[in-house]
């Protein structure tokens, strides 16, 4: 062996250099000497001190070695520095690490893919040894970025390649065992280290070319950087999060890796899963922030954010919500009301002339409702409440519209954001449970609901059906009413209802809100551009209604209201079409067919029956089986419509009252009120709703009151005086309007000055009146009095 020294100079060297000179064999393929190794490592224990030179000569050796390509004893030199390593924890080690160290640096920078493989498997059994000092000045930097590389490896030979890169992985994964373990190491999490190491990680998550396990690996790439992945974020603390998630958002950005969205929600489960579950909201915040940053990116990229944000949203609700709940929604809410904007412009941003299209902005909009549904219905009760009230808030009060976005998008802009906020909140509603229905509909909920109902848009109407039947259905009976809404059965017990007798937080409810429900439920039914869809809504709305919130005075309610609507179909009203009168016929026979069973009073089923077998034989398209069907029958007439193929209200009364019924209201006409809010819902303009505000002034309009709808002459003159109004304020110079408005100011401030006047006494005399023949002083108001300073505390 060309170290050897013959003579008497061979016991002059030390004996450290002795030992390590003899575990060297003289053909490197006899491998390492095991007897000398032993000796070597008896004497490194035996004398700590000397494991620095141990190091530093084995060191030499190898850069020697590696400079001749003699490649067989640089593996023995390593498997030496391994042995070492494993079987030294002394205070002294840290020395013989630099070495070490040193060592594996010159593999990996060696350009033999062998020398790389061998310096990283070293380096990872290194990182897996507990040291029992801290070292406060060890680098990482190089180590970081030549692993980073390996990871990228794009050698020629596939089964090389592929050795090298998982290589670089373990090598990564060993750099962060090795530092997470003490604080006095170097900061692994610092951005500069990780935005080598995750475009590094997900470089190889996504390869393609990933085709399995070469040779005697156990693991593909991909299933070894998954590991090694969740290992890392597994470490992560709280401060951490954002460093480690920064860089995954920024490598799915620079690829394009947003719009196929399966690698993008795959990184991002694998995050969800692996961090910490009270840190998941962090994850959830640095979403919706990228979200915002991407306002202005195309379609594709923005659905494909919201589609990752729907996916982690679903599992951190697992972990810590925290304070990103009405932030979801806020963001969400906001691309919605951008997404309008862009849709109706035709353009993202046209600056930059990023133009996009309706259906790439539809296919957005519905998985941002898609995601804003899936968040809320891993949310608590209460919580859900708070987020439907959030949304109800978000939604343009009907007859005033604000400025949403562009001011482009202008009215159909305000009514697409309403349909899509309602669609929003029919996602939330869907599986919102409520055992207490004043807290699931409160009036600060319900009644902006409501005058929805009265919009001229049928979508929106549709809409807020559907939410209601939501919210009110308990018991999961609204399927059930779907065949119903078609057919009507004799026979109701088939359907197995699931009822409960009603709480008394509901019989407070429906006090508090029933009559309400019953007028717009009448007044939906009147609107002229209703659908079939519609009045199958409100079947199975009075459907709900009577199987979970009635008692005996709500079931007479419901029957006033459904011989109420077959007043409505008789009256022969212009709005209505000849369709409309026979599905609101179709309608009240279905729904007093439902109720009539649900009382169990034999003398009103028999009657009901009776006038549904009529109507069978004589006019079938009263009866939802010729009405609610796609190619309904409709006759060229209504005039036959009287007599015994009518229900009676006096005779159902008659037969109610006989069965302890209190039927007092039952022979009260229900006369449906217009009010004042149901008079804004109806209006599409800021110009109506002014003019609204304007019948309330009473030099200009009579007093307000209430109007019926029989009263077809108080309607006109209602109209004509609006119509008056909006004129003015449409054509009359600014300045009128302006002095007008000004006038009022001023009589109501001389109306107050007059009240003031009358309520100010004049100070009392000290001799009780004042003296004959002398002018009364002027009273002083109260608040312009001056008091001495002793009577001020």
């Amino acid at each position: 062996h060309p170290t050897r020294v013959c003579g008497c100079c061979g016991a002059l060297r030390p004996r450290y250099k002795r030992l390590v000179d003899n575990i060297f064999p003289e053909d490197p393929e006899d491998g390492l000497v095991k007897v000398n190794m032993e000796k070597l490592t008896f004497y490194a224990l035996s004398a700590p001190e000397k494991l620095d030179r141990i190091g530093a000569y084995l060191s030499e050796r190898l850069s020697r070695d590696v400079a001749r390509h003699r490649y067989g004893y640089v593996c023995i030199a390593m498997e030496a520095l391994d042995q070492l390593l494993m079987a030294c924890h002394c205070q002294s080690i840290n020395l013989f690490v630099e070495s070490f160290l040193t060592m594996v640096r010159k593999l990996l920078e060696a350009d033999k893919p062998n020398l790389q493989i061998l310096g990283t498997n070293s380096f990872v059994k290194f990182a897996n040894i507990e040291e029992d000092t801290a070292s406060y000045h060890r680098s990482y930097d190089f180590f970081v970025s030549r692993f980073s590389e390996m990871c990228h490896s794009s050698y020629e030979d596939p089964d090389v390649r592929t050795k090298i890169r998982m290589a670089g992985i373990r090598g990564l994964q060993g750099v962060v065992r090795k530092t997470v373990r003490d604080e006095l190491q170097a900061n692994i999490w610092e951005r500069q280290h990780m935005d080598k190491i995750v475009p590094s990680l997900l470089f190889n998550l996504q390869d393609p070319t990933d085709s399995g396990s070469p040779g005697c690996e156990k693991e593909s790439p991909a299933e070894l950087t998954e590991r090694c992945f969740r290992e890392l974020l597994g470490r992560a603390a709280y401060g951490n999060i954002k460093n480690a998630i920064k860089p995954v958002l920024m490598h799915l950005d620079n690829h394009s890796l947003w719009e196929g969205k399966s690698f993008a929600v795959r990184c991002f489960k694998i995050i969800m899963y692996s961090i910490q579950s009270q840190h998941s909201h962090l994850v959830i915040q640095q979403l919706l922030g990228h979200l915002d940053a991407n306002s202005k990116s195309s379609a594709t990229v923005r659905a494909g954010i919201v589609e990752v944000l729907s996916e982690a949203a679903v599992i951190e609700a697992s972990g810590s919500v925290g304070p990103t709940v009405l932030e979801v929604f806020n963001t969400l809410l906001k691309q919605l009301r951008l997404s309008v904007d862009y849709e109706l412009t035709g353009s993202c941003d046209p600056y930059c002339n990023n133009t996009t299209t309706t259906d790439q902005e539809r296919q957005l909009q519905e998985a941002v409702i898609k995601t804003i549904g899936s968040f809320a219905n891993t949310l608590p009760i209460y919580q859900r409440a708070e987020v439907m009230l959030f949304i109800m808030g978000k939604i343009p009060v009907p007859g005033i519209y604000p400025a949403l976005g562009s001011p482009i998008a202008g009215f159909e802009g305000s009514r697409m954001i309403q349909v899509m906020l309602l669609k929003s909140l029919l996602q939330v509603t869907e599986r919102y449970e409520s055992s207490n229905m004043l807290a699931a509909l409160p009036s600060s909920f319900l009644e902006p609901l409501l005058s929805f109902t009265l919009m001229e848009d049928p979508e929106i109407r549709l809409l807020v059906l559907s939410i209601l039947i939501s919210l009110i259905d308990r018991h999961q009976n609204t399927h059930k009413f779907t065949f119903l809404r078609s057919v009507i059965l004799s026979d109701i017990s088939v359907l197995k209802l699931k009822m409960d007798k009603c709480s008394r937080q509901d019989n407070l409810f429906m006090k508090k809100h029933g009559q309400r429900l019953y007028r717009h439920i009448f007044l939906t039914c009147s609107e002229e551009n209703s659908g079939r869809s519609h009045y199958q809504a409100l079947y199975t709305l009075l459907a709900l209604l009577s199987v979970e919130l009635a008692n005996e005075e709500v079931v007479v309610d419901l029957i006033r209201l459904a011989l109420a609507l077959q007043d409505l179909a008789l009256a022969n009203d212009e709005r209505l079409s000849l369709y409309n009168r026979c599905a609101v016929h179709a309608l009240s026979a279905a729904y007093l067919s439902l109720i009539s069973q649900l009382t169990t009073v034999p003398a009103f089923c028999q009657h009901i029956q009776e006038v549904i077998e009529l109507r069978q034989k004589e006019v079938p398209y009263l009866l939802p089986e010729d009405i609610f069907i796609e190619n309904p029958r409709v006759p060229e007439s209504l005039e036959r419509v009287e007599g015994e193929v009518l229900f009676q209200q006096f005779q159902i009364a008659e037969v109610l009252g006989g069965s302890g019924y209190n039927i007092e209201i039952l022979n009260t006409p229900f006369t449906p009120q217009i009010t004042d809010e149901d008079r804004l819902s109806k209006r599409k303009s800021i110009g109506d709703t002014i003019s609204l505000q304007m019948d309330m002034d009473p030099r200009y309009s009579p007093e307000r009151e209430q109007v019926d709808l029989d009263s077809v002459n108080g309607e006109e003159q209602e109209r004509e005086k609006r119509r008056l109004v909006v004129e003015r304020f449409q054509t009359a110079p600014f300045e009128e309007i302006a002095a007008h408005c000004g006038a009022k100011s001023s009589l109501l401030q001389s109306k107050l000055d007059q009240i003031f006047e009358l309520t100010i006494r004049p100070p009392p005399s000290p001799s009780g009146s004042a003296s004959q023949g002398q002018t009364p002083t002027r009273s002083v108001p109260v608040y312009e009095m001056k008091f001495p300073d002793l009577c001020v505390y």
